[in-house]
């Protein structure tokens, strides 16, 4: 609950820092001497702003924070209320209205006078109480980092469980792709895209296994915050060999440009394929691609890349000629079915045989929205129950994801998608959650 109130807090600051920016900007804010006021308003705003995007990446979950960034989003509505009022009479056509009556003038300056002192007094209350904590940022997102590995391997080890049903034609796709031209070219760079629990990693795993035209292969997990020397090091070691690492690490002082030289020249020659799974950032897509790969390389060689980001597979591909973005989609319905019955341990035969058990099946998928980790992971859960209770677990969905712990893995997938929004969709977010 307090990362839902800090993120909204830092949603309503960017629309207050906006129309507080415009109302300083206002001469009618320097002929009521208010200008230097709204100013020192919008200034103390935006180092809320920063406090409270440092408060989301520790997620801290202290009682006093939450209440702090209540406070914040309070004055932010009613900073808005008085500067939108102030703006009205601004932007007005008629001198005599845009001079507004000294009442209306005196009321207005008094209000955002006022404002200012409750500003000074949430900021000092920040310091004061020592909220937010700035030296623990690292550690926490260390933290988040192998939380997030933890979530990586969970899914993935949970969509392998079984055999997947509806997967062999995409992963004949992506070969047939990625074979075409191998033994000449320049290196093409293959993206996949699609929501969490989706299925990206396990298929381009099932290719990653199935490719038998390259001389040296890679598989590189990558997390939102790495130390740079690690994916170079897994490189080399995928790549070439244990030995090879040792070499380049023993008795030497190691660094990055170093290992990154030795790449780029042992692969320079060489029809290399390797894969970059779970890339969130195009900073260090753009690191990779210029430190750990060679220029130019005319063997067919290829670089597949998994990804939630349109907009970073979308650079990815922008510089490599015959490169493309492979938008993975969700089961189809009757295969999602097949997964599930799978799960649960149930057939076809089975559905004919039970009244309404075919609608409720399918209800179920609907309500998991086809992904293979939501329905194998919901699928589980039935497997132990009567078909009589399914009607009852389906309607309990929502509440299951918060209190089922076979549901973990689905609930903190959610979690993750949700965290890494950026904060102006977090508010949009949990405004459309009021609608059913």
């Amino acid at each position: 609950m307090a990362e839902t109130v800090v993120s909204m807090a830092r949603s309503m600051l960017g629309g207050a820092i906006s129309l507080a920016t415009s109302a300083a900007a206002a001469e009618l804010s320097l002929v009521m001497g208010v200008q230097k006021d709204i100013w020192f308003i919008k200034d103390e705003l935006k180092t809320m702003q920063a406090f409270l995007a440092a408060a989301e990446a520790t997620k801290n979950r202290d009682m006093l924070l939450k209440v702090w960034a209540e406070q914040v989003r309070d004055l932010s509505y009613n900073i808005e209320d008085c500067l939108d009022e102030f703006m009205v009479h601004v932007r007005s056509q008629s001198l005599t209205k845009r001079l507004m009556k000294l009442k209306d003038r005196r009321r207005i300056a008094i209000q955002i006078r006022n404002l200012k002192s409750r500003v000074e007094e949430v900021s000092s209350r920040n310091s004061r109480y020592n909220l937010i904590d700035k030296n623990h940022i690292t550690r926490n997102i260390d933290e988040r980092d192998s939380c997030m590995e933890d979530i990586r391997n969970q899914s993935a080890s949970n969509i392998d469980e079984a055999e997947l049903v509806g997967f062999s034609n995409h992963k004949q796709e992506l070969i047939r792709l990625i074979d075409d031209n191998v033994n000449n070219g320049p290196v093409r760079v293959v993206c996949v895209i699609g929501m969490g629990g989706l299925g990206k990693t396990t298929i381009t795993r099932k290719v990653y296994e199935s490719t038998r035209n390259f001389s040296c292969c890679a598989w590189i997990t990558v997390s939102q915050s790495f130390f740079r020397m690690e994916p170079l090091k897994v490189m080399i070691k995928e790549l070439f060999g244990d030995d090879e690492l040792k070499e380049q690490l023993d008795g030497k002082v190691v660094r990055e440009e170093n290992l990154a030289s030795y790449l780029r020249e042992k692969l320079l020659q060489k029809r290399y394929f390797v894969v970059l799974d779970d890339l969130w950032n195009i900073d260090d897509w753009k690191w990779i691609k210029t430190i750990a790969f060679p220029s130019s390389n005319n063997k067919g060689s290829r670089i597949m890349v998994t990804t939630r980001d349109v907009g970073l597979a979308e650079e990815c591909i922008l510089e490599s000629s015959g490169s493309f973005i492979y938008h993975h989609q969700p089961l189809e319905t009757n295969d999602a079915i097949k997964l599930l019955l799978r799960k649960m341990r149930k057939s076809e035969e089975d559905m004919e045989k039970h009244e309404n058990m075919r609608n409720i099946v399918t209800k179920i998928v609907k309500k998991s929205g086809r992904l293979p980790l939501a329905i194998l992971t919901i699928g589980g859960m039935l497997a132990t129950r009567e078909v009589i209770e399914w009607q009852s677990i389906y309607n309990q969905i929502p509440l299951e994801l918060e209190s089922n712990r076979s549901l973990e893995a689905v609930r903190r997938m959610v979690t993750m998608s949700y965290n890494h929004l950026p904060s102006h969709l977090k508010s949009c977010f949990l405004y459309l959650s009021i609608f059913p």
